[in-house]
């Protein structure tokens, strides 16, 4: 479809020729405002993509094994770091999913957990105010546990449904698997805040 151009007839004006200016002026601006905000929307896009994949992964969680913490739904945003204490919970790969978890020892602690769910780190339970009740869950390992070099001991904070380290299938999480630090929930918008 042909756009409608206005058509002079005769010798124009100076009217016209100065409203004709006026327009391709403010056309040739036009686009170049476009094209400039297209251009800076396209590589702030592309920054917060980088941000996101290499520093701060976005992620989902999916189901209720670190209930009341996290509920399913709800998004965060993680810290890529090597550096984790006991307390901190984590996002890490395991068999191509990414699973949440509650770091509770690093390499060469001994791991102990009584029948009631009390954790042990090194002969010292834990105080670990963020369960609602303990339980010792899926438990196949031989209590109590070293935790292996350069990997660490992690758990669920619904520990009757959580499978976890405490299960062979799952076992210390290494350096390697770890996707970051979980720091901040972004949904819903009611609980945004910190996640400790």
């Amino acid at each position: 479809m042909k756009k409608n151009k206005k058509v002079i007839t005769g010798t124009p004006s100076v009217d016209q020729i100065e409203n004709e200016l006026k327009w391709e002026k403010y056309k040739n601006r036009y686009h170049s405002v476009l094209r400039s905000t297209i251009y800076t929307l396209l590589v702030v896009a592309a920054v917060a993509v980088l941000v996101a994949t290499l520093w701060l992964p976005v992620l989902q969680i999916y189901g209720s094994s670190m209930t009341p913490t996290l509920q399913d739904g709800e998004i965060v945003f993680s810290m890529k770091t090597s550096e984790f204490e006991p307390g901190d919970i984590i996002a890490f790969y395991y068999n191509n999913k990414i699973l949440v978890k509650r770091v509770i020892g690093e390499a060469g602690d001994w791991i102990d957990i009584k029948e009631d769910g009390t954790v042990y780190v090194n002969h010292v339970a834990i105080d670990e105010p963020y369960l609602v009740e303990k339980a010792l869950g899926e438990c196949d390992i031989e209590l109590p546990y070293q935790v292996p070099d350069e990997k660490v001991f992690v758990m669920g904070d619904h520990r009757s449904t959580s499978v976890d380290s405490r299960s062979t299938a799952v076992g210390s999480v290494a350096q390697e698997q770890i996707v970051g630090r979980i720091l901040f929930r972004v949904w819903p918008i009611g609980r945004l805040g910190s996640v400790k």
